[in-house]
């Protein structure tokens, strides 16, 4: 089975938490505040996003400008992207993050064809309009699913490679065939038993893809 590796993108993908640094960097005074609601259970990622950002003045290219000068990928992410292509096997970015923020970093690390499953956003006079192309049907209200993600590409026959770390990571990490895993994705793999491979850099998600590949020591 030819491999498909999605990845998350804030703590995996880039180094950052690149959404936590632009509302540090331009959100209100009430942005952690709103954070503090979603970690207690009160607001769904998607609200909390959406409050958030919502309060954010600074206009697009200002938040893209400084995503480019501050954030970064993790090592050897296009390695493996340009390994991917050269064996055409799928890689893509999952996330629940916003599309104008992780195309700015793709961009500018020389990666814009990666393709991305994350909200799509529209910058308006008055804010942004949020679209969750990637949510179960008929439940807008739940944001995108990366568990739904990983259910098309292993339906398509790929064997599903993901790599993350947080809450939202879980459904996608106990669907996929092989999971790396840092930080709270490690320590919920562990702890409801989903196998999972520790994450320190692409370079082990890239030496693992050539295993599966028979191409180990290319």
């Amino acid at each position: 089975m030819v491999p498909a590796i999605l990845t998350d993108f804030d703590d995996t993908a880039a180094v950052q938490n690149v959404a936590e640094m632009l509302l540090h960097q331009f959100g209100d005074d009430t942005w952690q505040d709103v954070r503090e609601r979603f970690r207690a259970g009160e607001l769904t990622l998607k609200d909390y996003q959406e409050i958030t950002f919502n309060n954010i003045r600074a206009d697009q290219d200002t938040m893209r400008a400084f995503v480019q000068e501050n954030a970064s990928l993790r090592p050897r992410f296009t390695e493996l992207w340009e390994f991917c292509q050269e064996i055409n096997s799928p890689m893509a970015v999952v996330s629940l993050g916003l599309d104008f923020y992780i195309r700015a970093l793709l961009e500018k690390e020389g990666a814009p064809d990666v393709p991305v499953y994350c909200v799509n956003t529209r910058f308006v006079a008055d804010g942004i309009n949020y679209y969750y192309h990637h949510a179960y049907p008929g439940q807008p209200e739940r944001g995108n699913s990366k568990g739904l993600v990983v259910d098309r590409y292993r339906q398509l026959g790929y064997r599903v490679i993901y790599v993350g770390d947080g809450r939202s990571d879980f459904e996608a990490a106990e669907r996929a065939d092989t999971v790396f895993a840092h930080s709270f994705l490690a320590q919920e793999c562990q702890r409801q038993q989903v196998p999972y491979r520790p994450f320190i850099d692409f370079g082990d998600v890239l030496e693992t893809t050539k295993e599966l590949l028979g191409l180990t020591g290319t």
